[in-house]
Parts: C-alpha cells; structure tokens; sequence
C-alpha cells in the first residue's frame, strides 16, 4: 500500500467505523466522556469532529456524512435554537466553535432550528467578558485570561457571523483580538506563543512581570494556526492575518524533528519525556496547507506540512481492514491553573494523558486530509 492509499484507507475507515456508526450521545471519539465519565452535552471536542465531517461532506459530495452531522447537531439543538445542554454563565469560548458547524448545516439545509442556534451563540459572544485590552476571557472559571484556544475556537465564527449577517464592526473585532494575541503571547526571539497570559498576574501559572506562562505548548499553538488559516479564507484580502500565520507556521517548522514530527514541548526537543504530538502535529500540518493553497504562506510550508501529514498516516495510524483505524499519541488535555493547580511547566505538560483515538487528534487528522485532497485537484 502506497502511502497516499494509506491516507486514504485511514480517512475512509474512520467515515465508515467512527463517525457513521456514532451515537450522538455517546460518539466514539470523546475519550474524555468515556475517561472520565461525563455526561453528554454541547462540547467542543464533538464540535470538532461535527465540522470535520462537513469538510468531508464539501469534499466528496457523501450525503450520510451531511445527514449524520446534521442528525448529530439535532440531538443537542432544539427546534427553537436552545442548547440545553450549554450554560451560557459559563462563559466559555469553547462552546463557540460549533457555531460555524451551524452556519454550514443552515446553509446546506435551510432549517430554521440552525439558524436560531448560531444566532443564540452569537448572543451568548456579544455578552462575553473582555480583559482590559478587550480580549475575550477563556471562560468564566478563568477570568482575566486569554488563551490560545480561543483563537479557534470564537474568532472564526464571529468573523463568519459577522459576514454572514453584514455586521462589519465584528471582524474589525476580530482583527483587534488578533492583534492582541501578537503583541502579548508571542516571543519575539523565537516567534513561537506562549499558551496563557493573566492580565492579573496572579495566577500560579503566570510570570508576575509579563502576565505569561512559561512553555510553549503544541496544540495550543495548533489551534492558534488552524484558526488563523480559517480566518484567511473568510476574510476580504486586505484584512488577512497572512503575516501572523504564515510566521508561527515558519516558527514551527524549525522544530520539526528528523521523523517529520512536532514535539509537545516544540522547543524543548531533548527534554527526557517529551514526545511527538500527533493533534498539534496535524493542525500544523492542516494550517500550513491550507495557507499555502490560499496564498497566505509559501508553498515550501505547504510541503513541509503536507509531509508532516504523511509522517503521522505512516507511522502513527495503524490500520486493520473493517475497524476503526488507531491514531496515537495524542495528549488527551491541556490547560492552566483550575482545580487541578496546573502551573503550566514543562513537567506538567509532559505528565498529561497520552490516549489514543480522541477527536482532538482525529478530527484535525481529517481536516488535514481534506486539504491534501484540495491540493492535489487543484494541482
């Protein structure tokens, strides 16, 4: 098998074995409900794989990918738009990036409850609280803080809502917060972004001079990218943060190891336990093509996140005909600070879950794909 059929073979298998066979309430790919025994709701991680599969739906025209999101959505949306599961006092970002998975569903079906749906979480954005810089706090559980997640998370679908609805004054909102991730996240000797910074400087996690936390984590920064190659797709040409993605993609491609991998602590290469990270790996992977098709980065970064793609289809997906296929080294979480007292070092990082199968790794694996795909049509 070829190394191209294999990344074939591994997408097919996880449309046939994973996300059709899943029940909404409890799909397969949230490890973290099965770890930990979480009841069902509206999450982040399923939102993922919902937006994944409408990527593949675009792609190949496979009519029960479109049917099993919309199926999926309508488990957790009711026909009035109300998601019964999200408390909207939470404040939390994350609960944000399913709204551009409604804005697709309503686009492709026209149904009302969709479009009720986004509009309630465009409310829910409106009424977020803002550090001082004007800057969405994380959630409610972390105020006065800003991390990179939320750079995929939120900003995508206030920038979509904002075009979809002629409310100009959003993206410039959106281009604003951008700025600020820039100006307070990013290291300058390295052009890599730190994951947190506390406008407080309070938290155990944070420097008391820069507000920041200490490491560089992967899938942070991976989710920084994918939101940024998101954003050079929505927005008009002269507004494009092509500048700010297409350096971190060049930041992080330094780090690529002799495998063809992304490290968990990138910069920490020969730190004994660190390990290559296959979500953040991919979302560089997906990001870094996706720039170069859309002419926000050089082809030279398409080339090195396409392989990067290959690296994991070969050597980190295993493959057995008729079941799912196993994608490993994925960290299963990451955070700051909370009831955990995560105080955002390196040990901390490296002393995270290492699971296999979990959305967070699946679904960029599959976005990555689509844009493979992409770039061998359009080639």
């Amino acid at each position: 098998m070829t190394i191209s059929q294999r990344l074939k073979a591994a997408a097919n298998g996880y449309i046939e074995a994973l996300i059709l066979p899943s029940d909404p309430l409890c799909p397969m790919w949230n490890r973290e409900n099965f770890i930990f025994k979480k009841q069902a709701k509206w999450n982040y991680i399923d939102g993922c794989m919902i937006r994944a599969a409408l990527m593949l739906y675009e792609l190949g025209g496979d009519r029960r990918l479109l049917e099993h999101a919309r199926r999926f959505v309508c488990a957790y949306v009711e026909e009035d738009g109300t998601i019964p599961t999200m408390r909207r006092e939470d404040y939390n970002l994350d609960n944000m990036s399913g709204g551009r998975s409604l804005i697709g569903l309503y686009r492709l079906t026209g149904e009302e409850r969709f479009r009720l749906a986004f509009e309630g979480l465009a409310k829910a954005l409106s009424a977020q609280p803002r550090l001082g810089c004007g800057s969405f706090w994380h959630k409610a559980i972390y105020p006065y803080q800003l991390w990179l997640d939320g750079a995929y998370m939120a900003l995508p679908f206030l920038a979509e809502y904002g075009l979809l609805t002629g409310k100009d004054e959003l993206r410039g909102d959106v281009l604003s917060q951008l700025q600020n991730i820039r100006d307070l996240m990013r290291d300058p000797a390295t052009g890599l972004y730190f994951h947190g910074y506390d406008e407080t400087r309070s938290m155990l996690w944070a420097d008391p001079e820069s507000g920041l936390s200490a490491e560089f984590w992967l899938r942070a920064m991976g989710w920084l990218c994918a939101g940024l190659a998101d954003l050079c797709e929505l927005l008009p040409e002269e507004e494009l943060p092509a500048e700010m993605l297409s350096g971190l993609l060049e930041a992080l491609s330094e780090h690529i190891t002799a495998e063809g991998m992304l490290m968990q602590l990138p910069a920490r290469e020969d730190l004994p336990g660190n390990y290559p990270e296959t979500s953040g790996t991919l979302l560089f992977a997906y990001s870094a093509m996706k720039a170069a098709r859309l002419g926000a980065a050089d082809e030279r970064l398409g080339q090195i996140g396409a392989q990067a793609l290959l690296t994991v289809t070969e050597r980190y997906i295993s493959l057995d005909e008729g079941r799912v296929p196993v994608l490993r080294n994925i960290c299963l979480m990451g955070g700051l600070g909370g009831a955990q007292d995560r105080d955002g070092s390196a040990a901390y990082y490296l002393s995270e879950k290492i699971v296999e199968n979990d959305a967070k790794g699946i679904a960029p694996f599959l976005m990555a794909y689509c844009e493979h795909e992409r770039r061998k049509t359009d080639n």
